[in-house]
């Protein structure tokens, strides 16, 4: 038996138990990995409140770092499973990784070899661990979804989470002028650490306006939105024919927009989740190419779950929260 943080009912953070649970049983086409670290993701929360309805028990985490036990190889564990061979979305049989399939926070994963990745050579086993869901999203969003290409203008709203973190970085690296929002001038301080040119306070009136005056009034080309309730302000901040490419609802589920200014504008409103296995790929040259790396708020063993699903609800973070799993 295993060590892992198995779900054994929906609830609040103190739900998240380190316990006893079965050693995983390869199938056909599976490998086993020994985890090193793994990461949480707000998916996890959400899962572990219930949103959606998985059969207990189950591993949750969708991040892993590990060693390939059968032949001693140290790779990264690529959260989106059975996307399919359409690049342009996601097959039938697609799910993230961590509930109902067992995820990675546990000593041990069993996944589909085409899972598989090798590890960035430059990254520690935390940051390792830190990158693969949040940076995939990050990267489908911004160069398959929105295009973005060097001298364009992004705004990614609510700087401080996994995504907008490395959605800063990837831009910057793109050659792209990157701006963030906050509601803490903290967290816009540690965005321009790791690549944004400047932020604007998203809970002070007329924050729109104050995004668009930073690129002399034109509006930017390319909107990162996780919130879901800030479209209208996302596409007011559009320069002609921008884009808003979007994967989240943190702020809420519904939006209501206004047309005209919308076909007016020529913009382009765009959904996205997760990416293939030929976009991690992708991603992972990327990394090997640049010079940065995931940004941790704070590493922990897996037996203070609890623990960091209350901070990463809190709000209070900056950057992935990790767990030492070796």
């Amino acid at each position: 038996m295993m060590q892992a943080v198995a779900l054994h009912e929906n609830g609040g953070p103190d739900v998240m138990r380190l316990r006893e649970h079965p050693d995983p049983t390869p199938r056909a086409g599976e490998v086993l990995v020994e985890l090193r670290a793994a990461a949480l993701n707000r998916r996890d929360t959400i899962v572990r409140q219930g949103v959606y309805e998985f059969p207990f028990p189950y591993v949750l985490g969708s991040d892993g770092a590990g060693v390939r036990r059968d032949t001693g190889e140290e790779v990264v564990v690529l959260p989106s499973v059975a996307w399919g061979d359409d690049e342009a979305a996601p097959g039938p049989d697609f799910q993230i990784l961590g509930g109902p399939d067992d995820g990675t926070h546990a000593e041990l994963i069993s996944i589909a070899e085409e899972n598989i990745f090798p590890k960035p050579a430059r990254f520690s086993w935390q940051e390792a661990a830190a990158f693969p869901l949040a940076g995939l999203t990050a990267y489908r969003a911004l160069f398959t979804r929105a295009q973005l290409v060097a001298g364009e203008t992004v705004a990614v709203l609510g700087a401080g989470s996994g995504v907008s973190t490395i959605a800063v970085q990837l831009a910057a690296q793109a050659g792209a002028r990157v701006f963030v929002t906050s509601s803490e001038q903290e967290k816009i301080d540690r965005a321009k650490e790791v690549g944004a040119e400047a932020g604007v306070d998203y809970t002070a009136d007329g924050w729109v306006d104050e995004l668009r005056g930073l690129t002399g009034g034109a509006g930017v080309d390319v909107v990162v939105d996780s919130v879901g309730s800030t479209w209208p302000e996302s596409l007011a901040s559009l320069s002609p024919g921008g884009r808003v490419v979007c994967f989240g609802a943190t702020g809420g589920t519904e939006a209501q927009l206004q047309v005209r200014p919308f076909y007016f504008g020529q913009a382009s409103l765009l959904g996205t989740t997760m990416g293939s296995p030929r976009e991690f790929a992708a991603l992972l040259d990327v990394i090997d190419r640049g010079d940065w790396a995931p940004v941790i708020d704070s590493v922990r063993p897996l037996a203070d779950a609890a623990e960091a699903h209350r901070r990463l609800e809190s709000r209070q973070h900056f950057g992935k929260l990790v767990f030492d799993v070796s």
